[in-house]
Parts: C-alpha cells; sequence; structure tokens
C-alpha cells in the first residue's frame, strides 16, 4: 500500500544527481569552451534538479514526522534549513540563467552569478543529503 510518507524518500535521489551533475557540466564548461553542449546541458540539468528540489522541499515539509526531541532535532534543523538554502539558491540561479538564456547573453559577466547561486546549490544539496542520510542510518528516522 502507498503511504504519502514513502513519497519524500523517494524525490530526493533526483535533485541530489540532477544538481551534482548539471553543476559538474557547468564546471567542465569552463575549463573546455568549445564544447557549448556541457554549458547546455548543465542549464537542462539545472532547470531539472530546482524542479526535483522543489518537489523534495515540499515533500517533505508537508508528509514527514518532524522529531521533537533528542540529538536528532539538531540533525534534522541542519537537514531542513541546508534544504531551504538549496531551494532558494537553485531558484535564483535559474531564473538568472534563464534569462540568460532567453536574451543570449550567456557570455556576460552575469553568468558568474548564476555560476556561484549553481555553486552554493551544490553544496548545499550535497550537505542536506548528508543530513538526511545521518538522520536515516544513525538515527532510524523513517525505519
Amino acid at each position: 500500500m502507498f503511504d504519502t510518507s514513502h513519497l519524500h524518500p523517494m524525490v530526493v535521489h533526483f535533485p541530489v544527481a540532477l544538481i551534482a551533475v548539471g553543476f559538474l557540466f557547468d564546471l567542465a564548461y569552463i575549463f573546455y569552451k568549445k564544447e557549448f553542449c556541457l554549458s547546455r546541458a548543465g542549464f537542462y540539468l539545472m532547470i531539472l534538479g530546482t524542479l526535483g528540489a522543489i518537489a523534495a522541499f515540499t515533500s517533505g515539509h508537508l508528509f514527514t514526522d518532524e522529531p521533537t526531541q533528542g540529538a536528532i532535532l539538531t540533525v534534522f534543523t541542519k537537514h531542513e534549513n541546508a534544504a531551504l538554502i538549496t531551494l532558494i539558491a537553485m531558484i535564483l540561479a535559474s531564473i538568472v540563467r534563464t534569462y540568460l538564456v532567453i536574451t543570449k547573453k550567456e557570455e556576460t559577466p552575469l553568468k558568474w552569478l548564476s555560476f556561484c547561486l549553481y555553486l552554493i546549490g551544490f553544496c548545499a544539496v550535497g550537505f542536506t543529503g548528508f543530513m538526511g542520510g545521518t538522520m536515516v542510518y544513525n538515527y532510524m528516522l523513517g525505519i
């Protein structure tokens, strides 16, 4: 039987993978300027990762139980804050990058704003995943 509490663990892996791989594509493009497909792939993965982050954040917020006491509360707070940072950074990065793509200004200095926001999202999603894994494997939350 499907339970809505299973939705968050099913969804969270997508933004982690999409954001991480997309960022690595953009990073590779910095070193291999001739390969424009790397930048384009990074952009599409950014958009998909942002949509995945929205789904993961929403499902976590709506369908999972929050711990109320104990040492896990600190880990949960870090997980939730990092998820919010990921969400905000990726939405802003996607807005800036989409603007640059639509206006064909991808090679202006504004691209570095998008890249820095993407870097923040990349780091934050990694930390979010680490804290989520800590809750599952160290505190047996959700098992």
